[in-house]
């Protein structure tokens, strides 16, 4: 996924990770955004663009998902197809929240 060169940009600088939701339609274009102004446009239409490629090659597969959720380190990625276009939740993982990652005994 290009969108986390495009975040992170090669500069060794604290950022603090984009919180919010995105909807897209089925051309990549966002239709609403809770995230704010100060990630570009142009980022969240890559994180966009990039979830739709995914829905579309797992319907291409024969696999077609309803929801897929993405893990990047500290950032979650959840998304669900709309009907061709999606809505792509984007949240930071504190350190409040639990590691999915983890089994317990």
């Amino acid at each position: 996924m290009g969108f986390l060169k495009k975040l992170f940009g090669g500069k060794a600088e604290v950022q603090q990770l984009p919180t919010g939701t995105i909807t897209v339609d089925r051309n990549g274009q966002i239709v609403t955004s809770t995230v704010s102004s100060a990630y570009s446009k142009d980022l969240l239409q890559d994180i966009g663009q990039d979830v739709l490629e995914l829905f579309r090659g797992a319907r291409t597969a024969q696999m077609p998902f309803a929801e897929i959720t993405l893990h990047y380190g500290s950032l979650n990625i959840t998304a669900r197809e709309l009907r061709g276009g999606a809505i792509i939740f984007l949240f930071p993982q504190s350190a409040s929240q639990p590691d999915l990652n983890t089994s317990r005994s």
